[in-house]
């Protein structure tokens, strides 16, 4: 049996078929009344309904009347295994103080007491709250534990909700290493990196305050080795060769990129390493935006992503991150949405979402609107009605 969308006033693709040829920066490929048809939890059909295969009596049909479709969001970035509320933090902060690494440990004390029922608790009611908003693929990041059974048992958890299991165990130096980095990442090295079954991929911070280029180098080494893929959080908070570093060594992504020059942007632009801004960070840190100009002008992939995590960036609100990116980062709303999408699935080396074409999961959200735009057009409005995962209602 298949499920038939119609009414759809605007069905947003990313399928170069579908793509507007007197636009060279198209790349949404947006059809106007439009029909989608999903057949075992696949895109069967993506289009003009007058080019739609015929209905059969079996057909679930829905009837969308006019609103919008877009592919599910695609989150490549989220710290969500933790316990404990930052909440004074953030107040500090609105009120003067700066925003630096060191708050991780007020997150680390917390999951360290927390039982695994209550990690678990916490990460599905926000995974629950991101599927609301339309999201549908999330990578998930450890990094609060900070110890070999805090991480390996926070790669169990994340493996239980999603395939895009990070381990960032080079997150911050736990205190007990205050006086022996080194001698953490030795730990990382030789007794977490070996047993992260469950993880897919390896992350570092590497900025000012937390791990540096050597230290990096020789984690992302250490799990290249072990069959994980790496990324890397990259200039938030200082310039370095994070980002060199990046595209240098075949990263799928660099996080953050606050701080970038032009030299950095042709790096990634060549290695086709993704570029992984996050607004909320800046947001809630009222740090400096990158332009995300610069990064079109030079030819470098963009991925947007929430980076929900208790101290910098407490939203897993992609329509948020969205409005934020457009308004501040210089985004236009069709690249604020790619990126979102099929740029999340590109920092993720996935092809079988963020896209509605056909062979891709059925991930889509139903807006309640007639364009895309309102998601930028009207910050703060919950227009995101509906949520299919593989072609199943998300509830």
């Amino acid at each position: 049996m298949s499920t038939r969308i119609t009414g759809i006033a605007e069905l947003v693709t990313n399928d170069p078929a579908h793509a507007h040829h007197a636009d060279p920066g198209d790349r949404l490929g947006v059809v106007h009344d439009a029909v989608l048809v999903v057949e075992d939890g696949h895109v069967a059909f993506a289009g003009p309904a007058a080019d739609a295969p015929s209905a059969s009596s079996d057909d679930l049909a829905v009837d969308v009347a006019g609103r919008s479709v877009i592919p599910g969001f695609v989150d490549s970035h989220n710290h969500l295994v933790f316990a404990g509320d930052r909440t004074e933090e953030f107040a500090a902060r609105m009120s003067g103080q700066s925003y630096s690494a060191g708050g991780i440990r007020t997150t680390m004390n917390a999951t360290r007491a927390a039982t695994d029922a209550q990690l678990e608790a916490n990460l599905v009611h926000l995974v629950d709250q991101a599927r609301r908003q339309g999201t549908t693929t999330l990578e998930i990041k450890t990094g609060y534990g900070l110890t070999v059974s805090d991480e390996l048992r926070g790669l169990e958890i994340i493996a239980r909700h999603t395939s895009e299991a990070t381990l960032l165990a080079a997150h911050i130096f736990p205190p007990e290493y205050e006086d022996d980095p080194d001698g953490y990442v030795d730990l990382i090295v030789e007794e977490i990196i070996p047993r992260a079954d469950a993880a897919k991929w390896i992350d570092v911070f590497c900025d000012r305050g937390a791990f540096t280029l050597k230290q990096t180098e020789r984690i992302l080494t250490a799990g290249k080795t072990a069959g994980l893929l790496p990324r890397v959080h990259a200039n938030q908070l200082d310039h370095g060769d994070g980002l060199q570093f990046a595209a240098r060594t075949g990263c799928a992504s660099a996080d953050h990129a606050t701080h970038a020059t032009d030299e950095d942007l042709a790096a990634l632009a060549d290695a086709g390493t993704v570029a992984t801004l996050l607004p909320g960070a800046e947001f809630s840190t009222r740090a400096v935006y990158p332009d995300a100009r610069r990064f079109v002008a030079a030819g470098v992939h963009l991925a947007l992503a929430t980076d929900c995590n208790p101290g910098s960036s407490f939203t897993n609100s992609m329509p948020f991150c969205l409005a934020v990116a457009v308004r501040d980062m210089h985004f236009t709303p069709a690249q604020a949405l790619h990126a979102a999408t099929a740029g999340g699935a590109r920092a993720l080396r996935r092809t079988d979402v963020g896209h509605l074409a056909p062979g891709a999961r059925a991930d889509f959200a139903i807006l309640d609107a007639p364009s895309y735009v309102q998601l930028m057009y009207r910050p703060g409005v919950p227009l995101v009605q509906r949520v299919f995962v593989a072609g199943e209602e998300a509830h």
